[in-house]
């Protein structure tokens, strides 16, 4: 498979033997499988990944992110993560390590040019994804957070019929037109039966940074009240800052550099919520 530089290739002898055996010998080494999931784009649903998955490591726990968001693959840059991925001597990809406890996959580590176009329709998409699970040396992790696309396409799709044990953290905004599309999302969920973990409320208001108010820029409470009316757990909300732009723009950890901010108190809450359930 290729596409200007991008080569995915399989490891001699897997089709003929058993193609599924090696995404179950690499699926078997983890624990816990959170796809993040949005109705819509726009919500901050990879901010809300790369910052989930810090949080967790920050926490002792061994994370992998998994970026299957094929044509706007972000999580490399959000932290800050640069090269091409190396292979290990049994011919799979080394994830890029962001810390002891972290590390990631991403189709951009892939391409040798970071602002081509990734121009796949469902099936080579659908082969990618598969491969970053079997092909991809993650070792042993207690959570791997799948970063998707926003909506219910080829992406959350694959994932859902690869990964039957996958379960959805479902990001939106307070305001109605992002809950119209989360519901779409929750539907999405039921009919594949692939569990809800959870919903997550972002961009949920903004402490003024002069007179320290609180300004609803998106209105609040709609997340929370969109699971109790779905019956899905509400995992919380988390503020907006617009530090988070210049860090995530950056490649730098806004929870290390604001670590008494409200936006690092409410992932390190979400990461406990997450962690006992």
């Amino acid at each position: 498979m290729k596409q200007e530089g991008i080569t995915i290739a399989s490891s001699p002898g897997q089709a003929k033997a058993d193609p599924d055996g090696p995404v179950r010998e690499s699926l078997g080494k983890i624990k816990n499988k959170l796809i993040i999931m949005s109705g819509k784009g726009g919500v901050g649903k990879t901010s809300v990944s790369v910052n989930l998955a810090l949080a967790l490591a920050r926490k002792g726990y061994r994370v992998g992110i998994l970026d299957v968001d094929i044509h706007g693959p972000d999580i490399p840059r959000m932290l800050g993560l640069s090269g091409l991925l190396d292979v290990d001597a049994n011919r799979k990809l080394i994830p890029l390590r962001y810390s002891e406890n972290l590390a990631a996959i991403s189709i951009e580590s892939l391409s040798l040019n970071k602002d081509d176009a990734i121009i796949w329709r469902g099936p080579v998409k659908h082969s990618a994804i598969r491969q970053f699970i079997a092909d991809v040396a993650w070792g042993d992790l207690d959570f791997l957070l799948i970063d998707a696309p926003p909506g219910t396409g080829d992406e959350p799709l694959t994932v859902a019929q690869i990964i039957k044990d996958a379960k959805a953290v479902i990001v939106t905004t307070p305001q109605e037109v992002a809950l119209a599309d989360v519901r779409k999302s929750i539907s999405f969920c039921r009919v594949v039966k692939m569990n809800i973990f959870g919903l997550i409320e972002n961009m949920s208001g903004l402490n003024c940074p002069h007179c320290h108010q609180l300004i609803e820029l998106f209105g609040s409470g709609g997340g929370e009240r969109t699971a109790q009316e779905a019956g899905i757990t509400f995992l919380g909300r988390v503020p907006f800052d617009t530090e988070m732009v210049t860090c995530g723009d950056a490649g730098i950890s806004f929870q290390e550099k604001y670590k008494d901010s409200a936006v690092t108190a409410a992932f390190a809450a979400i990461a406990d919520k997450i962690a006992k359930a």
